[in-house]
């Protein structure tokens, strides 16, 4: 089953296109992750999911239902927070809840009070005297406490400081299975601060859906290869699996290879440079992004 379905989706805003022909799915019970620098089409897609914006093509479905068709019993299950976020300034922490606790027959105070101690919030401070972060994690807490199925987080640490971003991905990461959302989608152009809450991935560029794949798949298919040795060959074409190729030295080979399997690949190689010595070392998230940005880029410039 899955939480959120976009059959290709678009929007434009006149002449701009912000998002063309998204597939995606997020299956329900994942910590999603959407990837991509700013002006990617983060944004747009998460305000389409919400009905905030109407799709220009194509379609959404968020829990079972049409995002055009959302209404406030859906809402109730739908948790989200945004980078920038309104929130009323005059209120305390304290006040916030108790405005936010009426709308959510779900409302747990159980789980607010263990929240409020989580995030370390100062219930008493109105919320224009404390700082940004602190403002997002009272924002958070506005969304966690009703239990929601699905929570939406928009650009979350833009901003943060990084003792503020580890109180943020900490405060997530310490939710138990009772008290985390069923599925979460974070959008984020820090793609360092995800990594390690991520299970599934997607990367977004130009408005263009690159990749949709679980986090542990991504890293074990992106390998950086370097063989060192003498008379390497240099064949006129190289697989379409290695990317980045350079020779950086007249005895050393380096690529990245986009479709690796430890034991296959590992084997084709030592076979291919049988003197050689071959080393593999694996890919973080942000380097796996860069290298399918590239990929993107250059039919972009032949199409041009």
């Amino acid at each position: 089953m899955n939480a959120i379905e976009c059959s290709n989706l678009g929007r434009s805003f006149g002449r701009v296109t912000a998002l063309q022909n998204l597939n995606l799915e997020v299956p329900a019970g994942s910590f999603f992750a959407l990837l991509g620098p700013n002006g990617a089409g983060k944004t747009t897609l998460l305000k389409l999911l919400l009905n905030l914006l109407q799709p220009s093509a194509g379609s959404a479905k968020v829990l079972g239902q049409e995002s055009v068709g959302l209404g406030a019993a859906d809402f109730q299950r739908i948790g989200y927070v945004a980078e920038g976020q309104d929130l009323p300034d005059w209120m305390t922490v304290a006040q916030l809840m108790d405005f936010c606790r009426p709308l959510y027959p779900t409302w747990d105070r159980a789980l607010e009070k263990r929240l409020i101690g989580t995030f370390d919030l100062p219930v008493d401070r109105k919320l224009r005297t404390v700082s940004r972060g602190t403002r997002m994690k009272a924002a958070l807490l506005s969304n966690l406490a009703f239990r929601p199925e699905l929570l939406l987080l928009d650009e979350p640490f833009s901003g943060l400081d990084p003792l503020m971003r580890d109180d943020f991905i900490q405060g997530l990461l310490e939710l138990s299975g009772d008290d985390r959302p069923r599925t979460i989608l974070v959008s984020s152009h820090d793609i360092d601060e995800v990594e390690r809450l991520a299970d599934q991935v997607g990367f977004l560029s130009g408005g263009r859906l690159l990749v949709r794949e679980s986090a542990d798949e991504l890293r074990a298919r992106f390998r950086r290869v370097e063989i060192v040795g003498s008379s390497l060959p240099s064949p006129a074409s190289f697989p379409t699996a290695w990317s980045e190729v350079q020779r950086p030295g007249e005895n050393v080979l380096q690529f990245v290879h986009t479709a690796f399997t430890a034991a296959t690949t590992e084997r084709e190689l030592e076979a291919a440079f049988p003197s050689a010595q071959v080393s593999t070392r694996a890919l973080s998230l942000r380097e796996i992004f860069l290298v399918l940005a590239r990929l993107e880029r250059v039919p972009r410039k032949e199409a041009a």
